[in-house]
């Protein structure tokens, strides 16, 4: 990992209590990319015995934070969207990988492409905006 990705995810890490408490598990980072990974749970399963959409798009919000928020400049979600290409089921590990497509000024676009072993269950694009700040103190 990025040695300045992994000290800005450990802090956006430790107040993430939405991304944690889905069970998702970071699994790497550097300037513009990040790997998150997230268990379908029992309680993640909708009325038609599939994951519910709404988990598969919070695996990839978060993967997109931690791409995003990379280089220490707090950035945030202008919009994003997602397409749904197949459906995910209880027991399976979902992964996302976020990667930085191009950027323009304080704006950036984001793809996040979320797996299931090498099947594509969902794609999904992201525009942020930097704002002003830092998350970590930078040495």
């Amino acid at each position: 990992m990025d040695d300045l990705a992994a000290r800005v995810a450990a802090a956006m890490w430790a107040e993430d209590t939405a991304s944690a408490g889905l069970g998702m598990r970071l699994v790497a980072v550097g300037e513009g990319t990040a790997r998150l990974e997230m268990p379908v749970r029992e309680d993640m399963v909708n009325g038609h015995g599939i994951a519910h959409g709404g988990f598969v798009f919070s695996l990839a919000d978060s993967a997109f934070a931690f791409a995003c928020n990379s280089r220490n400049q707090v950035t945030v979600a202008q919009a994003c969207d997602i397409v749904f290409v197949a459906p995910a089921h209880r027991g399976d590990l979902l992964v996302a990988d976020a990667r930085e497509r191009t950027r323009f000024g304080r704006n950036a676009i984001y793809d996040i492409t979320v797996t299931r072993d090498d099947e594509v269950i969902a794609e999904f694009r992201g525009r942020s905006r930097q704002l002003s700040g830092n998350i970590v103190e930078e040495s």
